[in-house]
């Protein structure tokens, strides 16, 4: 097992990282920004150590500091967390030769699955169902223009470096394609240094499911259920819960067996999320995997009473995942908010000092966080503070429940994204389960002439 583990992240993860850590005898090393001197995750480690200034690519994203810390501690490893490094396939093969553990999967699956393009045609040769679409990257205009047609409109352009919904367009027609084909190319260029694109049928009404899993170094590989993830606005995810409404489980079943199927085909250890599109009919469709533990884990931990982050830890010592898929359970139906220092109105961040923090408790109850009274929000980084989780027997009970966990929900100071989860979680359509990924557009859409009053449509 290891003695001591750097954590090459911040916020709120990097507190959950060392609570795993701590319930393992491991010492655990923060580094941080000279912004995040004050941050928990530096009060709470063993040690600490400074490698830069607030922007991330001169400290969290600064590799030489990273590993220059960890040499200086003397850690045995390093958990990336979720962001910054977490998906660098460069970072974990510098950590590898450096003699210090990445605890994540390997270089080789790192890279494979982070090109969008390339993860498509090796889902596709495990047989796992994908979108239609076309598995090479796009060279010009002309391309682009041949391949939407044959493909039908509408089609989504998407970057092949990355994720977050960067680099992603919806094209509707020849006359669209031509401006957001180079709006693509530009815009994952400046996030990911990598200007390819591919393009893919979109499904105009889906919901987002994700499959978590877990692999070992002995080739076994299980999945832990799904998280319902439709809820998003700008491709980012606001609200995620498991189990979600539209799968059964002779569907969950399946499309965990098709996950663990195809993790296996590409070796794959450590914990990971395969996501997939849901249409109407219930036919699912490969759209990415991350190589990561997710900023949702604990919807999955709630459901299944599994601990994730030390599992990873465990993997990446060595050892044998402790269960098997017959012993994994799932209990309830456990609901997460992502709490973000922003508008609730135009999602702008809202970063300051939180001058007053109330955290919900009670039954049933988890807020996973590393914000505090006095603290600053700085805004140098993703505006995420705190995630609010609730479970209960039923989904109906979980809402209830989440419902006045949002109530006790008190910050000030700064904006946060508090009233715009009651919204959805007083939503008749929400309430309902009917979810799909255009869920948002639909609630904050403006009234339309004479419909004042009455309920909106189905999305």
């Amino acid at each position: 097992m290891f003695k001591k583990v750097l954590i090459a992240n911040r916020g709120e993860i990097a507190t959950r990282i060392i609570w795993a850590c701590k319930e393992l005898g491991i010492r655990t090393v923060a580094v941080h920004s000279e912004a995040d001197r004050d941050a928990l995750h530096v009060r709470f480690a063993d040690e600490a150590i400074c490698i830069g200034p607030a922007p991330s690519s001169q400290s969290y994203l600064n590799i030489p500091a990273v590993i220059s810390a960890a040499e200086i501690a003397n850690v045995d490893a390093i958990h990336p967390g979720y962001g910054f490094l977490a998906e660098n396939a460069y970072f974990a093969e510098v950590c590898e030769a450096c003699n210090i553990k990445f605890i994540g999967p390997r270089p080789e699956s790192i890279s494979l699955m982070g090109d969008k393009a390339k993860a498509r045609a090796a889902m596709k040769a495990a047989g796992v169902p994908i979108t239609p679409g076309f598995d090479g990257i796009i060279e010009d205009e002309q391309q682009a223009a041949r391949i939407a047609e044959e493909i039908g409109y509408p089609v989504m352009i998407k970057a092949s470096a990355g994720g977050g919904g960067r680099g992603m367009r919806v094209v509707r027609d020849h006359e669209e394609l031509l401006t957001a084909l180079p709006a693509a190319q530009h815009e994952a260029q400046l996030a990911f240094n990598n200007s390819a694109v591919y393009i893919e049928k979109y499904i105009e009404v889906a919901r987002h499911i994700e499959i978590q899993v877990l692999g070992d170094h002995f080739g076994n590989v299980l999945h832990l259920g799904e998280r319902e993830c439709s809820i998003q606005r700008r491709h980012q995810k606001l609200i995620e819960e498991s189990p979600s409404p539209a799968i059964t489980p002779e569907l969950r079943a399946e499309m965990g067996a098709v996950a663990v199927k195809a993790c296996r085909d590409i070796g794959y250890v450590s914990a990971g999320t395969m996501e997939f599109l849901l249409d109407e009919n219930s036919n699912y469709y490969f759209m990415e995997m991350n190589t990561r533990i997710q900023v949702e884990h604990p919807v999955t931990e709630l459901v299944t009473n599994t601990d994730l982050v030390r599992e990873q830890i465990l993997v990446a010592a060595g050892e044998r995942l402790e269960f098997d898929q017959e012993d994994i359970v799932f209990a309830g139906h456990a609901i997460e908010c992502r709490i973000n220092a922003e508008s609730p109105v135009t999602l702008a961040p809202s970063p300051g000092l939180i001058t007053a923090l109330n955290l919900p408790g009670g039954p049933g109850v988890r807020v996973d966080t590393a914000a505090y009274p006095g603290w600053f929000v700085p805004p140098h980084y993703d505006s995420l503070i705190a995630k609010l989780l609730v479970h209960h027997r039923t989904r109906e009970l979980a809402i209830a429940r989440m419902q006045r966990a949002l109530e006790a929900m008190i910050v000030e100071g700064i904006e946060t994204s508090v009233p715009l989860h009651r919204r959805i979680l007083a939503d008749p359509e929400f309430i309902a389960g009917r979810l799909s990924t255009r869920f948002m557009d639909r609630l904050l859409a403006p009234p339309r002439e004479g419909s004042r009053g009455k309920q909106a449509g189905s999305t």
